[in-house]
């Protein structure tokens, strides 16, 4: 029997429907049991802080546990490949950063490719770093201090909490654009390079604003530049390097990720509960000490990743970086 033409188009539409079904029913089911929420790096740290804040708003918003897991150990590599290996269901999830796109040029022999095996999720927030010097300085502006690098190569120390560390890396960019030649020192943590920063042992630091801030403010450090491409709402009267150096720019940034095939409804339903956290004026309270909200649609901060992962990557062979 032949149907009628409306009849039969009703049925075909009704049955091109049907394989949606099943996705929509798996993002309303989303999260079916308590969700980890891997943080690559020891408990206190920034990775840490804001994965407990974003756990804390998806787990009210979502209903069930969103419970921090610290797997600290080889930069941030032990636990990011525990996500990796992971299920693709949603229920395990990583705090990355900007690590992650620094480790894959970094490490030569990673058993995982970061870029290709997550799936990005949200952004979270971006930071940046100001570039801080010792009183010292001959140097009262970043042009100033420039000249006066070019004059001295190779006197100039500048400090880093290690070998591959953001800050390292935005004084190693800073190297690359500028012409100068200033020595890194690593250290293990921030607090013994500004310790050594103050004293004089060292000349320079891209330090993180929250740790040199007290110290700028205080009148024992002297802030030339932010390294983000605009000012920073922290040091709003000091300018950005990029305004004098075009093109440099060097962010900490943080965001949640999950394993690749990840079902892409369960990434939207992600996204918008954490860009929803990230417009929570409490939320933005926050952030705002440490840094500025970030908030992005996955394929955006996809492509961040990726922008990252290839600009760190130059700097890293250019300079022929090792890790410790």
């Amino acid at each position: 029997m032949k149907l009628p033409r409306r009849q039969f188009l009703h049925l075909a539409a009704g049955s091109a429907a049907l394989p949606a079904l099943p996705r929509i029913a798996r993002a309303q089911a989303y999260p079916s049991r308590p969700v980890r929420l891997i943080v690559p790096i020891g408990a206190g740290g920034a990775t840490d802080i804001f994965a407990r804040l974003i756990g804390q708003w998806l787990s009210e918003r979502l209903e069930q546990p969103f419970i921090i897991e610290n797997r600290p150990g080889a930069g941030g590599n032990i636990g990011t490949e525990a996500v990796v290996r992971a299920p693709s269901d949603g229920h395990t999830l990583l705090m990355a950063g900007a690590f992650n796109a620094i480790n894959a040029t970094l490490y030569e022999n990673l058993k995982f490719n970061f870029v290709r095996d997550i799936a990005p999720v949200a952004s979270v927030v971006q930071g940046g770093l100001a570039v801080v010097v010792n009183q010292s300085v001959p140097a009262n502006t970043l042009p100033a201090f420039i000249a006066y690098a070019k004059l001295n190569p190779g006197k100039i120390s500048f400090g880093s909490t290690g070998v591959g560390s953001s800050n390292h890396l935005a004084g190693e960019l800073f190297n690359m654009m500028t012409g100068v030649n200033m020595v890194h020192v690593p250290y293990r943590s921030a607090a013994p390079a500004l310790t050594d920063l103050l004293s004089g042992q060292l000349q320079v630091m891209f330090a993180s604003t929250v740790t040199s801030i007290e110290y700028v403010r205080a009148g024992k450090l002297r802030a030339l530049a932010v390294t983000t491409v605009t000012r920073s709402d922290a040091l709003p009267d000091i300018p950005s390097v990029n305004a004098f150096v075009p093109g440099y720019e060097a962010s900490t940034w943080y965001g949640i990720v999950a394993p690749k095939n990840t079902p892409v409804e369960i990434v939207r339903k992600l996204n918008t509960e954490i860009n929803a956290g990230l417009a929570d004026s409490k939320i933005k309270a926050q952030l705002a000490q440490t840094g500025a909200p970030m908030p992005m649609t996955s394929g955006e901060f996809g492509n961040l990743i990726a922008a990252e992962t290839e600009k760190w990557g130059k700097v890293i062979r250019t300079g022929k970086i090792k890790p410790e």
